[in-house]
């Protein structure tokens, strides 16, 4: 019988052997290329081959490792999830799916049951979308929807993802031969926490994600006139922080009117010259606005740009509205999801069905896959924070939960 709890204990311990690789001493960031990026790549890549996976690191930064059926017909299922993090992360987010793949995949080998389809395990790249400002770099690659024009961003110290990508020893050329041939795609699944409080209020350790919520990412700047904070009267003024304060605050009162099915953060903000005697001049911030409806989502988008717009002109400011990013809700997978949810049933847990507010890698990949993912709860739904933390019990359920559902999909397709 499976001793969910060693094998529990084996995946925190390589959690934390990652989470101790960072940039910075004093917490987590592993962001794309950095030199930590590429410690954690290697580490990776030699847990994979320690197991016996075929292994590779492709164009992007992705690490991939095979573990390839007699059947040489086969079509690949993909298990993955991200080892890049957020500026002083915590240390589940991603990184758990990847080596909670690796754990299934390793049980697989020693079972030595034969397999009807390859399983291809990736460690994503760049999902967190930090360094450039976009997200899913990785798994776009792998699904073939990687725009060369993402190639000319910039991060703050002006690299652009060209000059990282061959730093890392990437090949440009390679990027589009680099992705999963759409006839060879099977399925995807990916095990991530929940990111939300749901689980945790429920004392229910996993749950079935029905869909993931629709995004889009702004970058607006505030143009007023810089001054002397001593010498022009307050009437006079064209202080574009306090537009964009005002601004911050209209995008939290509209969100919380709306709160049923939207969410809007402003979660970044810049004082470009910024001195305690100086009335701001210039202010950039972004904009994040999430819901899993389309329609929702559009008029959202299109109100606050309206309120944005009414304050500004009010306040004889300037603003420049720069649409970053924009991804649509996703449906996972109907029938994988209910192999899920069945699995759940015959573990011993509560079947839970949730939305996914978060943006995850299986985005992109539903474009050429059905997708499937699993929710593990996590403590008080914290995340993108230190005080991220999954409980051991958890991890155990979620491993018994997943190599239930890996066998049925062995059944499916023999």
């Amino acid at each position: 019988m499976t001793d969910y709890l060693q094998r529990a204990e084996n995946v925190l311990n390589k959690i934390n052997e990652l989470a101790a690789i960072s940039d910075d001493e004093t917490c987590i960031n592993r962001t794309f290329g950095t030199e930590a990026f590429r410690q954690g790549s290697h580490t990776i890549q030699t847990w994979m081959q320690d197991i016996g996976l075929q292994t590779r690191v492709d164009a992007i930064g992705n690490v991939r490792g095979r573990l390839v059926s007699a059947n040489a017909a086969a079509k690949t299922w993909v298990i993955a999830s991200h080892m890049d993090t957020v500026v002083n992360a915590g240390k589940f987010d991603g990184p758990m799916g990847v080596i909670m793949g690796l754990d299934l995949i390793e049980h697989m080998i020693q079972v030595g049951k034969p397999l009807p389809f390859s399983i291809e395990l990736i460690a994503f790249s760049d999902e967190e979308g930090v360094r450039f400002h976009t997200t899913y770099l990785g798994s776009k690659v792998v699904a073939g929807s990687f725009n060369n024009s993402l190639l000319d961003k910039k991060d703050e110290s002006g690299l652009t993802l060209t000059e990282v990508i061959q730093t890392l020893g990437g090949d440009l050329n390679q990027l589009p031969s680099d992705a999963l041939a759409h006839e060879h795609w099977l399925g995807y699944f990916e095990i991530h926490i929940e990111q939300g409080p749901v689980l945790y209020e429920r004392n229910v350790p996993v749950a079935v994600v029905t869909a993931i919520a629709g995004q889009k990412r702004v970058e607006i700047s505030f143009r007023g006139m810089a001054g002397h904070a001593g010498t022009v009267p307050m009437d006079m003024r064209q202080d574009a922080l306090c537009a964009a304060a005002e601004f911050i605050l209209d995008v939290e009162r509209f969100a919380t009117d709306n709160k049923q099915n939207l969410v809007a953060t402003v979660g970044k903000l810049n004082v470009v010259n910024s001195a305690s005697n100086v009335i701001p001049g210039e202010v950039t911030c972004s904009l994040d606005v999430r819901s899993n409806d389309a329609v929702t989502l559009d008029t959202a988008y299109q109100k606050i740009h309206e309120l944005c717009a009414s304050l500004c002109a009010r306040r004889a400011i300037n603003f420049h509205w720069n649409l970053i990013q924009e991804t649509e809700s996703v449906s996972c997978d109907l029938a994988t999801n209910e192999l899920l949810a069945q699995s759940i049933q015959e573990s011993g847990y509560e079947v839970i069905r949730l939305v996914s507010g978060a943006g995850h890698d299986g985005v992109p990949i539903s474009q050429v896959a059905p997708v499937a993912m699993l929710f593990v709860r996590c403590f008080k739904g914290i995340s993108h924070n230190p005080l991220e933390d999954v409980e051991l019990a958890d991890i155990a359920a979620t491993l018994n939960v997943a190599d239930t559902f890996i066998n049925h999909l062995i059944e499916q397709y023999q």
